[in-house]
């Protein structure tokens, strides 16, 4: 069963009444964008949750830019909009899915497996003629009983032993140029964690935004034995998700996320880091 569902199911389903639609709209460096552009227009029934009031905690030293947010808090903000154990999400952005899927993981990480992503985003169901609005709905509130899934995530330790000992495959999510060091836009160093592999995460859509096909996507990863460990890592844990999406989906189960990532990495200045593809230390 694949997480991404068409643009088309979503317009024949959104008014049954066991289904919540989350906008997850965010534009990074511009953190009111997301929601000024919800509060415009949005697709009819649809919630907003922001990627850092929301769907991440407040970044201190270490833990990197988007720690993730405290359980107890994400419980109730799904318990505010009417999610409940047995509501089926639905989330879009109209950030090629980075940050529905940061929503995705986190439904899974808390043990909420009925969650999928919108495919193509908000500006294609709008360019379509699909109904819009600027009316917030009003949502019942819900009970939500977590199930946590601690062992979807790793620490900084774990990363470090798997550097060192190649006991779990590391997946690099960010451009190829950042992996390899040759920019960084963001962060205060460039370069990747030792042992790890460059997987684009914007390889696994198409020049039109759209997710690709299950095939496709499980062909991005034939290189990777279904029965690997993995860890994946981006800059912020934001858009190591849509990677994880596509394993999990392609059938890899011992998947998990570095939450803190490269941003974490770098804030122990004892990690090694390597600014090239020949494992330069």
């Amino acid at each position: 069963m694949t997480s991404i569902i068409s643009k088309q199911w979503l317009l024949a389903r959104m008014y049954e009444t066991d289904l919540v639609i989350v906008d997850c709209r965010f534009i990074m460096g511009q953190p009111e964008a997301g929601r000024i552009a919800y509060e415009e227009e949005h697709i009819p029934g649809a919630v907003y949750f922001d990627l850092e009031k929301d769907l991440s905690s407040r970044a201190s030293e270490h833990g990197g830019r988007h720690p993730l947010p405290d359980m107890e808090n994400f419980r109730r903000t799904l318990e505010r909009v009417g999610i409940n154990n047995d509501t089926r999400v639905i989330a879009y952005d109209d950030q090629g899915g980075a940050m529905a899927s940061r929503l995705w993981w986190l439904l899974q990480y808390i043990g909420h497996s009925s969650t999928y992503i919108m495919n193509e985003g908000f500006s294609n169901w709008k360019q379509s003629g699909y109904p819009l609005t600027d009316k917030q709905p009003i949502r019942i509130p819900q009970s939500f009983t977590p199930h946590i899934q601690h062992d979807m995530v790793v620490t900084m330790e774990d990363v470090r032993k798997s550097s060192n000992d190649r006991s779990s495959l590391i997946i690099d999510s960010r451009e190829p140029n950042r992996y390899l060091g040759l920019e960084e836009p963001i962060d205060a160093f460039a370069g990747h964690i030792p042992g790890a592999i460059n997987k684009f995460w914007k390889e696994l859509k198409t020049d039109n935004g759209a997710w690709k096909s299950t095939e496709e996507i499980q062909e991005n990863f034939n290189d990777i034995p279904k029965d690997q460990d993995i860890i994946v890592y981006c800059g912020s844990g934001v858009t190591a998700c849509p990677n994880i999406l596509g394993l999990v989906d392609s059938g890899y189960t011992q998947v998990k996320l570095y939450a803190g990532s490269w941003s974490d990495w770098i804030s122990d200045v004892s990690n090694s880091v390597v600014t090239s593809d020949e494992e330069k230390e």
